[in-house]
């Protein structure tokens, strides 16, 4: 190999290396030597790219897609951003008030979409569970960072964004579809009684204060005459775990309902407290493809506690704790450390 591309294949290595000793610290389940072992293999599968491939390969490129796909291997929500994407990352999550309100994930190296928040610019051009994102602003979403296709779709309220949509379930052609970026509100705790005593509860997300909410939206239904109860979990992508877990806290009187558990992440155990209860009669609860995060969390609690009948779907698997580890040159992986367990002790975001 000439200097330049033994420089490239250092840079690369060297990269991976972080990542995988990253992994390493995390996981606990791969030795050093492991690591390195690993290393050296990706590193002659590099050499042989650039001695016997067909056409000069694009190396920059090639290490871009290992990085990602290493990551994506692990952990669908994480990111690789280099130090210049990194900033823009940080600075946008303070400046840009406007979004398409789509949950996001990766999914086979592209850009995959968890859900789209209800009533938001993404949900009314019937963006849903499944769909993937093919290119954002004319950019290829194979191997982009999932936090940098989240900053893409940020910006100022009533500032357009251009995505191409792949329906996957419709076997349909890839869209264009142009998105006008808003602020985005969550809809409210919504309730309504049904035939036979039966009050539906349906919760769009678990972002902060729709424990209250549901709590409200019980007494409501109970005076009404409700003697059974229907929690609707569906579509409830977005939030946090801490909501999930305050409002399977609500239907429990007792028992383990969650914990949380990572490589450097002392065991936090999640317990009902018997003062917050406020429904004790037969409860059932929906979920689908875009249940995610505290919702996960609330089902695995009342499902494991035998608490209540979880019917529907099954849900799409993150609940996790993450933070962005920073490199020497500036560059961050954003990934989970920590995950929250079902009480019967798997892990929500792999299962």
């Amino acid at each position: 190999m000439n200097h330049r591309v033994k420089y490239t294949v250092v840079a690369a290595s060297a990269c991976l290396a972080v990542l995988l000793f990253v992994g390493t610290l995390l996981g606990g389940s791969a030795s050093p030597e492991d690591a390195y072992r690993h290393l050296g293999v990706y590193a002659e599968v590099l050499s042989r790219i650039k001695s016997d491939y067909v056409e000069e390969p694009d190396l920059k490129s090639v290490t871009l897609g290992a990085v990602n796909g290493l990551l994506e291997s692990v952990d669908p929500f994480a990111s690789f951003l280099n130090a210049e994407q990194y900033k823009r990352h940080l600075k946008a999550k303070d400046t840009q008030k406007g979004s398409v309100g789509l949950v996001l994930s990766k999914r086979f190296g592209y850009v995959g979409v968890v859900d789209a928040i209800k009533d938001s610019p993404a949900d009314k051009a019937g963006l849903t569970t499944g769909d993937m994102l093919e290119t954002i602003q004319g950019v290829s979403t194979r191997d982009m960072p999932l936090a940098y296709a989240e900053m893409l779709l940020r910006g100022e309220p009533g500032t357009s964004v251009e995505v191409t949509v792949l329906r996957l379930r419709r076997g349909a052609e890839a869209q264009k579809v142009t998105l006008t970026r808003a602020p985005i509100a969550y809809p409210k705790v919504a309730a309504r009684m049904l035939p036979g005593q039966i009050g539906h509860i349906e919760v769009p997300s678990m972002e902060s204060g729709k424990a209250k909410e549901v709590a409200d939206a019980v007494a409501t239904l109970q005076k009404q005459g409700a003697a059974k109860l229907v929690l609707d979990l569906r579509r409830a992508a977005d939030g946090n775990p801490r909501e999930g877990l305050a409002v399977a806290d609500l239907f429990l009187d007792k028992g383990l309902m969650s914990y949380l558990q990572g490589q450097k992440y002392a065991r936090q155990n999640f317990e009902a407290q018997p003062g917050n209860t406020i429904y004790r009669d037969p409860l059932v609860v929906i979920t689908n493809r875009g249940t995610a995060n505290g919702a996960e969390i609330a089902a695995a609690a009342l499902l494991d506690n035998k608490r209540a009948e979880v019917v529907g779907e099954r849900t799409y698997g993150d609940a996790a704790v993450r933070r962005a580890i920073t490199l020497e040159d500036g560059s961050a992986v954003i990934l989970s450390v920590a995950k929250y367990h079902s009480p019967s002790g798997k892990a929500i975001q792999d299962t």
